[in-house]
């Protein structure tokens, strides 16, 4: 087999190796070929697993443009990935850190002007940018590169398409960087669009060139079934989603008559035929089974999905609500929905939970005792329900959320360093933990449930398998959407690696084009994201 370990590697990047601090790199040869791609001049479009040097890269053409003469820019899409990404530049790269900026909201918008002028590397968040650029406080001009991490997020009106038009109309060269653009063809044909890419280099765990890299890891799908409780509770609610189901489906406004296998995208088509309707009366009445709908669709999926505990505090949830809908109110009161409470309560009072649960608990104390592990969960009632459970049962866990669930970022960076730092073994984490985490050495990942995101089902993979082998665990529920979103996360993600290299081979060949190509600047700004 061909050897990809490099001797003397950045010798090959000569001479913007010079802008690199000596003995603190040692590049690998996918990293150094794709860097050199880079030099190209193209705007560029970087496919790498998580975990596998995306940062290196991202440094070697900062370096070409600071070599140049020339500034450079780097997003990321949360203000602690930024801070990452500033660490690393500060420590690889032989500039002094009074010209590198870590621009921040933070800053006031009277000096960051000046701080941006006398900066040769900025690290910021979009928004942040974006507002500076449309308010002329910053401009691009005399920028070489402006990197994108995650920028699978340069869809839509979210600022880095704002800020991807102004290199356009400045002729500053794109590096895009993401762990999965998607699988959707229009998507990664926006995306493509939006960033103005010319170049893909995409790389696969499996290629010659990553594999001698990758420390592999075990990805096994564990099945539970429901138990007689969360079947009687499940039993309780089913008849009354149909009959509301039913309502709407008889009178065309639902072109489904079974709720089971309905997707969320489904669910919403349902509402967007409601908004259509003019006749008062008849749009109040289909709202008002809508709404039933919603809810306890809603509620069904987690009582068969996730838990209990959750199916009980999303109740107590729309009871502590000042302000209730008429629906909202009529659900609960209705006598299928409190008896299935005053069951799911009484179960709780008997110590029954998910069977999920159960199997993380058996988990947590045999084969994964003493390891670290992350525990994705999607909704914050579970993660709350779960942490508290495996403290009763003397697992130290701590839950990571957001700031939507009132945590503070400084509060996000104590977990995560406690966490790195080995002081818990468990973190039970939202979406948020899902990319831009620094935990190099997580032994195990657990997915409380699959998801139909072939992007956070790579971001979740990545998280485990870094510097020593790693275990992925899926927990799926027999006869639940948990089936179908799986199989639908397996197709997505195949497609995905075979959609971008079909893409970058019309590229190669010069047939690939899109609309608005030469578009510049035209996008407007949505502010506040």
């Amino acid at each position: 087999m061909k050897s990809y370990i490099m001797d003397e590697p950045l010798g090959e990047i000569s001479p913007y190796d010079r802008i690199l601090k000596p003995g603190v790199i040692e590049p690998r040869r996918y990293q150094i070929d794709i860097a050199k791609s880079i030099f190209g001049g193209k705007n560029t479009l970087v496919v790498l697993p998580t975990g596998l040097g995306k940062t290196v890269i991202a440094l070697f053409a900062i370096a070409r443009s600071l070599y140049d003469g020339r500034k450079a820019l780097i997003l990321a899409p949360t203000k602690p990935l930024s801070e990452q990404h500033f660490d690393s530049i500060a420590k690889f790269l032989n500039v002094s850190t009074d010209k590198i900026l870590l621009l921040t909201g933070a800053i006031k918008g009277s000096n960051r002007s000046e701080l941006e002028d006398a900066a040769r590397v900025l690290v910021a968040t979009p928004q942040t940018v974006a507002n500076d650029l449309s308010k002329g406080r910053l401009s691009l001009k005399g920028f070489g590169i402006v990197v994108f991490d995650e920028c699978h997020k340069a869809v839509g009106r979210y600022a880095y398409t704002y800020v991807a038009n102004e290199c356009k109309a400045n002729g500053v060269q794109v590096l895009g960087m993401t762990a999965s653009p998607g699988s959707d063809t229009k998507k990664i044909n926006t995306l493509i669009e939006t960033l103005g890419i010319e170049n893909i280099e995409i790389r696969s765990s499996s290629d010659n060139d990553v594999q001698p890299y990758v420390m592999g890891k075990s990805i096994e799908t564990i099945y539970v079934y429901k138990d007689d409780s969360i079947n009687a509770i499940a039993a309780m609610l089913k008849p009354v989603i149909d009959l509301h189901l039913g309502k709407l489906y008889s009178t065309g406004l639902s072109p489904f008559r079974k709720f089971e296998n309905m997707s969320k995208k489904q669910l919403l088509l349902i509402g967007a035929n409601i908004d259509k309707l003019e006749a008062r009366n008849y749009k109040f009445n289909a709202l008002f089974n809508y709404v039933y709908l919603l809810h306890l669709m809603h509620a069904y999926d987690l009582i068969t999905t996730e838990g209990i505990y959750s199916f009980v505090s999303y109740f107590e949830a729309l009871q502590e609500k000042e302000k209730k809908s008429r629906s909202v109110e009529n659900i609960l009161k209705n006598q299928a929905v409190t008896n299935s409470l005053k069951l799911a309560r009484d179960a709780i009072g008997k110590g029954i939970e998910h069977p999920k649960l159960e199997k993380t608990i058996e988990l947590l104390n045999s084969r994964l005792r003493d390891k670290s592990v992350i525990i994705f969960v999607q909704y914050r009632s579970t993660i709350r329900g779960i942490a508290k459970v495996l403290g009763s049962k003397g697992i130290d866990a701590r839950t990571f959320m957001g700031k939507k669930d009132g945590v503070t970022q400084s509060q996000q960076s104590e977990t995560i360093k406690d966490f790195r730092d080995g002081k818990f073994k468990v973190l039970v984490a939202s979406s948020i933990g899902e990319e831009g985490l620094d935990i190099p050495a997580v032994d195990a990942v657990i997915f409380y449930e699959p998801i139909p995101s072939e992007i956070r089902n790579i971001q979740r993979k990545g998280r485990a398998g870094r510097l020593k082998f790693g275990e992925v665990i899926i927990l799926v529920t027999r006869d639940t959407k948990d089936e179908a979103y799986l199989m639908i996360s397996r197709i997505r993600e195949k497609r995905m690696v075979e959609l971008v290299k079909t893409i970058n081979e019309k590229l190669n060949k010069g047939i690939y084009s899109y609309a608005g190509k030469s578009a510049r600047g035209q996008t407007k700004l949505k502010q506040g994201r």
